[in-house]
């Protein structure tokens, strides 16, 4: 059998989720994309659910007890 460089290509293909969001969390998001598009010269706001995957992926990124916990379990 060839030994190839590469091992397994995990798969990265987006993940549709659905879910409910408690009204004010929703008017916070709304305000957060137009304060967003404002500080970046944009005339229209981002549209709100595009913001989440990126705010969840930042969260995660700097939890700091997440990560050394992720890291004692070897999870991931």
């Amino acid at each position: 059998m060839t030994k190839l460089k590469l091992s397994a290509i995990p798969d990265d293909r987006p993940v549709k989720v659905t879910l409910d969001l408690p009204a004010a969390l929703h008017r916070d998001l709304v305000a957060y994309a137009a304060i967003l598009a404002r500080t970046a010269g944009d005339k229209t706001p981002p549209d709100p659910a595009k913001l989440v995957a990126p705010m969840l992926q930042r969260f995660i990124a700097t939890d700091r007890a997440f990560a050394k916990a992720r890291k004692e379990q070897k999870i991931g």
